[in-house]
């Protein structure tokens, strides 16, 4: 490249940024936004390997109206905040409860959603809420989840309780694994639990005594502008009528 025309070019930069001509990729932000691929009906994977749920279309819907671009990544679900914090992606839209030992670690948006945990059972069990947890049954619930910790904390360390806990990589699988017999209930959030109602031989027996949670987007804490573009994004869709039709198509069907 002729030298006087590289001066040139360097010169004109901060003006082609200024006018809007400089490359499209140059301008282009894209986020990675980590999901778990079988927490229906916030975040999966559908039959074509194609990212979907409440969560993800709701961030897709963030992305456009605050002129950013996301994709979606799955990731496992105990090392979910790690690949947050190690940069191998921006932020977590996958239904993820707002807690006081996460926030030691990442920054939340404001709450969009709040969630019960209660237990499930199959549709012919015997089991009742009286009696899951008061006697040698095997109770699944997903590993490294507050419910979990929760459960394990208070139900079997304080309480005493003599029921077994069995920990899976996926809501979907402690779902299959009631449905099969292997496992005499389980633990999982309201939403996931109406969604497998709909979908299978599902039973609610209703809460166990956890707190209510809420749900939140996370980011790193040095990404205050991402965190803001998220929360104005969230207030926005919140106020839209896209907020009803997802939460008709995802939630309250």
């Amino acid at each position: 490249m002729n030298r006087r025309f590289l001066w040139k070019f360097i010169l004109l930069l901060p003006v082609l940024f200024l006018i809007g001509v400089f490359p499209s990729w140059a301008q282009e932000k894209i986020y990675i936004n980590g999901i778990d691929a079988n927490f229906p009906p916030f975040a999966f994977v559908d039959k074509n390997g194609i990212p979907d749920g409440f969560d993800v279309k709701a961030l897709d819907w963030i992305a456009k109206e605050m002129g950013f671009k996301v994709e979606h990544q799955p990731i496992a679900w105990d090392g979910i905040v790690s690949s947050l914090i190690g940069k191998e992606i921006d932020l977590i839209a996958s239904g993820m409860s707002i807690t006081g030992e996460r926030k030691k670690q990442v920054y939340f948006t404001i709450p969009y959603w709040k969630i019960r945990q209660v237990l499930i059972v199959r549709k012919d069990s015997k089991v009742t809420r009286k009696t899951a947890m008061a006697h040698h049954n095997k109770i699944g619930v997903q590993q490294d989840t507050m419910e979990a910790r929760w459960i394990d904390e208070n139900l079997i360390k304080k309480a005493r309780k003599k029921f077994t806990l069995v920990y899976y990589d996926s809501t979907s699988r402690v779902i299959e694994d009631v449905i099969s017999g292997r496992i005499d209930a389980a633990v999982t959030n309201d939403a996931s639990a109406r969604d497998a109602v709909k979908k299978t031989s599902i039973m609610i027996l209703g809460t166990f005594g956890m707190p209510d949670e809420q749900f939140g987007y996370a980011v790193r804490p040095e990404d205050r502008e991402l965190l803001k573009e998220l929360n104005t994004g969230l207030k926005r869709l919140m106020a839209s009528p896209y907020w009803n039709e997802l939460k008709a198509k995802y939630i309250n069907q």
